[in-house]
């Protein structure tokens, strides 16, 4: 099926990592962009990530409910249903889960994968992100530690950030300072505790410069060469080379150079988000813009039904945000990589 199997997860996060490209993953908070991610991955002839954070997934379950397990439960059931329509492979990830939030998020999510395996079935969720950038780092770990006992027994990948990223994301603010890179010394620490794998498979972002949302250049100070400094001492100690599967979170804005210096250190997934926003809502405007007197019914006249309908302003966005993940998978280097070529 087009939503990756675990197997199929690990072995797409495998030759990310052997074939130094790396995939997209998309925030979604909604059918359309959720069809228009896969239609982008499509186009791109890349498989790829989908993933949906607690306003996100709050925004699904109705934005007067706000319901985040309903919410990112009826996000994994739809993408099992319209994927099958996709010739490309797509992982299902939750996105920045503070510690606030695990109980009324993760947790309960866990939970119902661990129910679907133990009765033979696939987890609703291919990975999950715990985000403990905002708690002391031994805090952090100790979280990380007891939630990676729970995924790997439910076939899930536990995502972790280790450092902080800055801007704010869904209501986590952090500054922009010296904090925002990731030290050796954290990268130690979190194979001691985490182990390499034996105790369960996971995914580290670790931080060199990360903001979340848009700035203008040079406002953000990005060091990729931090990941390749963290990967080589750890590597030493351990005689493993590149020890992390890395994601780079706040890549909005990012330059090429950037981004490609990153997925050469190990970066196998970058999450995009601010920058689909745009290119979803972008088309939305042109099209009010040039059809303003058939969306509005100005003038005692009845408007344009053909202008007004959702679905006609609706295409020009999903067309929109499906250019810009091509375009994003074609500065990862995963466009044209899918398991399914």
């Amino acid at each position: 099926m087009p939503v990756a199997t675990p197997e199929v997860y690990a072995e797409m996060i495998d030759r990310a990592k052997a074939g130094k490209f790396a995939y997209p993953a998309i925030n979604v908070s909604s059918s359309q962009t959720l069809n228009a991610a896969l239609q982008g991955f499509t186009e791109a002839g890349s498989d790829g990530i989908l993933q949906v954070s607690t306003g996100g997934a709050e925004y699904f379950s109705g934005p007067t409910v706000k319901d985040k397990v309903a919410g990112a439960a009826a996000f994994a059931a739809f993408a099992q249903e319209v994927a099958k329509n996709y010739p490309i492979n797509v992982a299902l990830h939750t996105d920045h889960c503070p510690k606030d939030k695990l109980d009324s998020f993760v947790r309960p999510l866990l939970a119902i994968s661990e129910e679907r395996v133990a009765r033979g079935e696939l987890p609703l969720f291919q990975s999950h992100m715990w985000d403990g950038s905002a708690v002391p780092m031994e805090e952090n770990l100790q979280i990380a530690d007891e939630l990676l006992a729970r995924t790997s027994k439910a076939n899930i990948i536990l995502e972790i950030e280790v450092g902080v990223v800055g801007g704010e994301e869904d209501g986590v603010k952090a500054e922009i300072n010296d904090k925002l890179y990731t030290t050796v010394e954290d990268g130690l620490r979190t194979i001691e505790v985490l182990g390499l794998g034996e105790k369960g498979r996971y995914i580290t972002a670790l931080t060199f410069g990360n903001v979340h949302g848009v700035y203008k250049p040079g406002a953000v100070k990005l060091r990729p060469e931090v990941l390749k400094e963290i990967q080589e001492a750890v590597g030493q100690k351990y005689g493993k080379e590149s020890p992390f599967d890395l994601v780079f979170h706040g890549g909005s804005g990012s330059t090429a150079q950037e981004i490609s210096d990153a997925v050469d250190f190990g970066v196998i997934k970058m999450n995009i988000d601010t920058d689909t926003q745009y290119a979803f809502t972008r088309p939305v405007a042109d099209f009010m813009f040039k059809n303003y007197d058939g969306v509005l019914k100005i003038d005692g006249e009845v408007g344009n039904k053909k202008a007004y309908d959702p679905r006609a302003w609706g295409k020009a966005a999903e067309a929109g945000m499906a250019a810009r993940i091509v375009e994003a998978c074609q500065q990862l280097r995963s466009a044209g990589t899918s398991l399914g070529k």
